[in-house]
């Protein structure tokens, strides 16, 4: 039996995690699979499953096993891409890993589009509040604010972004609106605990030139969409990507404070390793969502 089918095979029997579940997707009886397990475990010389009346367990070698597996399989699927046509259909599992807010408010809804354009491609669309480490984590994409600093991965610019800062017109006619950014440090500002940043000192560019000012608030978070709540609720003032902001600005429930000043390095870039640089798969996707990204901020431009 082929080596790339009895990998397959124990894939397969790992993820349904019975000799049942397995036996129904391969189209044959439950001792069937278990006949070729066992083979299997015999070829290799070690026990890879543990076995119960219902249930299957991985052995620490079957745990090994698996993950050689999939990772081999995945690489010939890449070999077959890279020696396959330009045109090829873009075809196989697409795993896109993007944080919360965004993926939800965009990655989503373009990964339904492009799915249904491409049936071939199953996508796995993994969010995280950190980005993934995409080499050891096997992601094919991920979604990133700021160029990479790694010259593991391939960056492609998607879209321009600035963080600014904004406040509900409750807020600022309550306060005042800041004039410079000295001002900031008499007016409540809504903190982002995030990663290991100092998340109280708040970092510019204006005239090419680079600003910081140390500020403080009543209020923090380590979620985005909480901390916006609070903004929008005229609590304070908070930096945040346009893309969030966008629409509560043109419905004139939050107004843009100090707009000559932004936060440096925040466009958004699709990245992936290097290997995947041919694959009809990635570059299909990631054509895709730089044109719809492009068509959803064209809505936004008044920011």
């Amino acid at each position: 039996m082929p080596a790339e089918t009895d990998l397959a095979f124990f894939i397969l029997l790992a993820r349904k995690g019975s000799f049942a579940g397995a036996a129904l997707e391969l189209g044959v009886t439950p001792p069937a699979v278990s006949k070729r397990l066992a083979k299997l475990e015999d070829q290799l010389g070690v026990r890879l499953l543990n076995r119960t009346t219902r249930r299957v367990s991985m052995t620490s070698e079957g745990e090994a096993y698996l993950e050689g597996a999939i990772q081999i399989l995945r690489d010939i699927e890449d070999l077959n891409e890279l020696l396959t046509d330009a045109r090829a259909t873009p075809k196989g599992l697409l795993r896109i890993n993007a944080t919360f807010g965004f993926g939800r408010e965009h990655v989503a809804d373009i990964v339904s589009e492009f799915s249904k354009i491409h049936p071939q491609v199953e996508v796995q669309l993994v969010l995280s509040d950190a980005p993934f480490n995409l080499v050891e984590e096997r992601f094919d994409l991920g979604i990133r604010f700021g160029s990479p600093q790694t010259s593991r991965l391939i960056a492609r610019k998607l879209q321009n972004n600035r963080r600014l800062m904004c406040a509900s017109p409750a807020y600022l006619q309550q306060h005042g609106v800041p004039q410079k950014l000295s001002d900031l440090e008499n007016h409540n500002c809504i903190v982002l605990r995030q990663y290991t940043e100092a998340y109280d000192v708040w970092r510019f560019q204006h005239n090419k030139k680079d600003a910081a000012i140390k500020v403080r608030g009543s209020l923090s978070s380590n979620d985005g969409e909480i901390a916006l709540r609070w903004v929008l609720d005229g609590h304070g003032i908070m930096v945040r990507s346009e893309w969030d902001i966008a629409q509560h600005v043109e419905a004139d429930r939050l107004r843009i404070v100090l707009p000559k000043y932004s936060q440096p390095d925040a466009d958004i870039f699709a990245v992936y390793p290097a290997r995947h640089n041919l694959s009809a798969k990635v570059r299909a996707f990631v054509t895709f969502l730089a044109e719809r990204l492009k068509a959803r901020f064209a809505k936004s431009s008044k920011v």
